[in-house]
């Protein structure tokens, strides 16, 4: 993409209605426009980053042996009134009629709906496990819409459900996910803590929220210092291996880690003192366990092996995609702007002409710039007749990893500029070394 023909709008001044930095880089940046309160349009830059994020929780999702679906943003009030959560899910919920007079409600989440279409095609325990996923909008109806997409009305989920036979299968499916969701956050350039957690208004006892520590998160925790020195790295599991999967559990649940909801002093005390940690944090996702709450409600059983029916076990697990965007943010931003890490970022590079109109700088720009393409990389080439410092503050911005710099001066020598957006570290290299280290830097993604 060149900058002459893509559609950025950057903004000078700071957004007098961001509070935090996330919301006020995203508007800075041109990444999202306020539609109204607590709803926004996603313009180009802001939307290839979401596909971005989306196409990873895609991949982990699969590698994990779930299915994906798409269910519809309008759902029957009756369904609701099956599980007894439609006048218990309180004004959150957007409830509308049809021109038939009809209830509806606008989703907030999707249990019900995903139970009727199990109990409708499911019939025997032969077809478990099952776990069907969608990436979806969703509208909650917050009092306070605030922190941009971090606590928005409308939002982008990934929300899945899983129907076992057994409670231990569906708890396998709990720590399946859990070790999916850590693969998808460390894609991400993240670390996110699962942390024991209130499942509100979703039910069950067994539930984790993952954290990303920030100063401008909503909730506060208080956690192990030890739970931050795990990462899970590039280890490879059977997501079938129910031992494997307990012990990934086991190995990022046992260290002290729980929000003020479910805190315990008592217990939090017998971490080492100097280990003690309070801090805040915002929710990227989180799992949940419910046994046969939906399934007993909605007659959602199939026939066991002894030929009886049986209430499936379920749970769902969610992860807040568009949310994920203003979280990256928060925990990746210098003075400058946002600095993307290299999994989520739209662009893999920009390139920025330093004398537009130059022959031998254009040439050199047009050359790099099909060298990316044919590798498969996405760059961003900024060939305005602008001067070099606004080009500069625009890619600061914007945060691209990595920026290739080319002017008159350094063509003479036969070098570009490859710079590091986190570390400002720079290397004088060949066009095409410069284009070698990032297809290297990119091959393990």
């Amino acid at each position: 993409m060149r900058m002459s023909r893509y559609f950025l709008p950057v903004l000078k001044e700071t957004p007098r209605e961001a509070q935090i930095v996330s919301h006020r880089l995203m508007l800075q940046a041109g990444l999202i426009k306020q539609a109204s309160a607590g709803i926004y349009s996603w313009l180009p830059m802001g939307y290839k980053i979401l596909k971005r994020i989306e196409q990873i929780v895609h991949e982990e999702q699969a590698k994990a042996g779930h299915l994906a679906m798409l269910m519809p943003t309008i759902q029957s009030a009756d369904l609701w009134r099956e599980s007894g959560r439609y006048d218990a899910y309180g004004d959150e919920m957007l409830r509308i009629k049809d021109r038939g007079g009809r209830e509806m409600l606008f989703t907030p989440t999707a249990e019900e709906l995903v139970t009727d279409i199990f109990r409708s095609h499911v019939s025997s325990y032969k077809d478990l496990p099952l776990t069907l996923y969608q990436i979806q909008w969703k509208f909650r109806d917050e009092t306070r819409p605030r922190f941009g997409v971090m606590r928005g009305r409308e939002f982008l989920m990934k929300d899945g459900y899983n129907f076992d036979l057994t409670q231990e299968d569906a708890l396998h499916a709990y720590n399946r996910h859990l070790v999916s969701y850590l693969r998808t956050y460390e894609r991400m350039g993240l670390q996110a803590i699962p942390m024991r957690a209130d499942s509100g208004p979703i039910g069950g006892d067994d539930t984790h929220e993952f954290l990303v520590l920030a100063e401008t998160g909503e909730s506060e925790v208080f956690y192990d210092s030890e739970i931050t020195d795990l990462t899970f790295g590039d280890r490879q599991i059977d997501f079938d291996d129910k031992a494997a999967c307990a012990a990934v559990l086991e190995e990022f649940t046992s260290r002290y880690a729980r929000t003020d909801e479910t805190h315990d002093e008592a217990l939090f005390a017998q971490v080492p003192e100097e280990r003690r940690r309070t801090a805040r944090g915002i929710e990227v996702g989180q799992i949940f366990y419910f046994g046969t709450k939906y399934s007993d409600a909605m007659g959602a059983t199939v026939q066991g092996p002894d030929g009886k029916p049986v209430a499936v076990h379920m749970g769902s697990h969610g992860i807040g995609v568009s949310r994920l965007l203003g979280a990256i943010i928060e925990a990746s931003h210098d003075d400058k702007g946002i600095i993307w890490p290299e999994g989520v970022t739209p662009f893999h590079a920009g390139i920025v002409n330093l004398r537009q109109g130059d022959a031998a700088t254009n040439a050199a720009c047009e050359d790099l710039y099909d060298s990316l393409r044919a590798a498969g990389l996405d760059p961003l080439y900024d060939d305005r007749d602008e001067r070099a410092g606004a080009k500069f503050g625009t890619m600061d911005m914007i945060g691209l990893p990595w920026r290739i710099t080319v002017g008159p001066r350094g063509l003479k020598d036969g070098v570009v500029e490859l710079t590091s957006r986190r570390t400002g570290e720079s290397q004088e290299l060949s066009p095409g070394d410069a284009v070698a280290k990032l297809i290297a830097i990119y091959a393990d993604l």
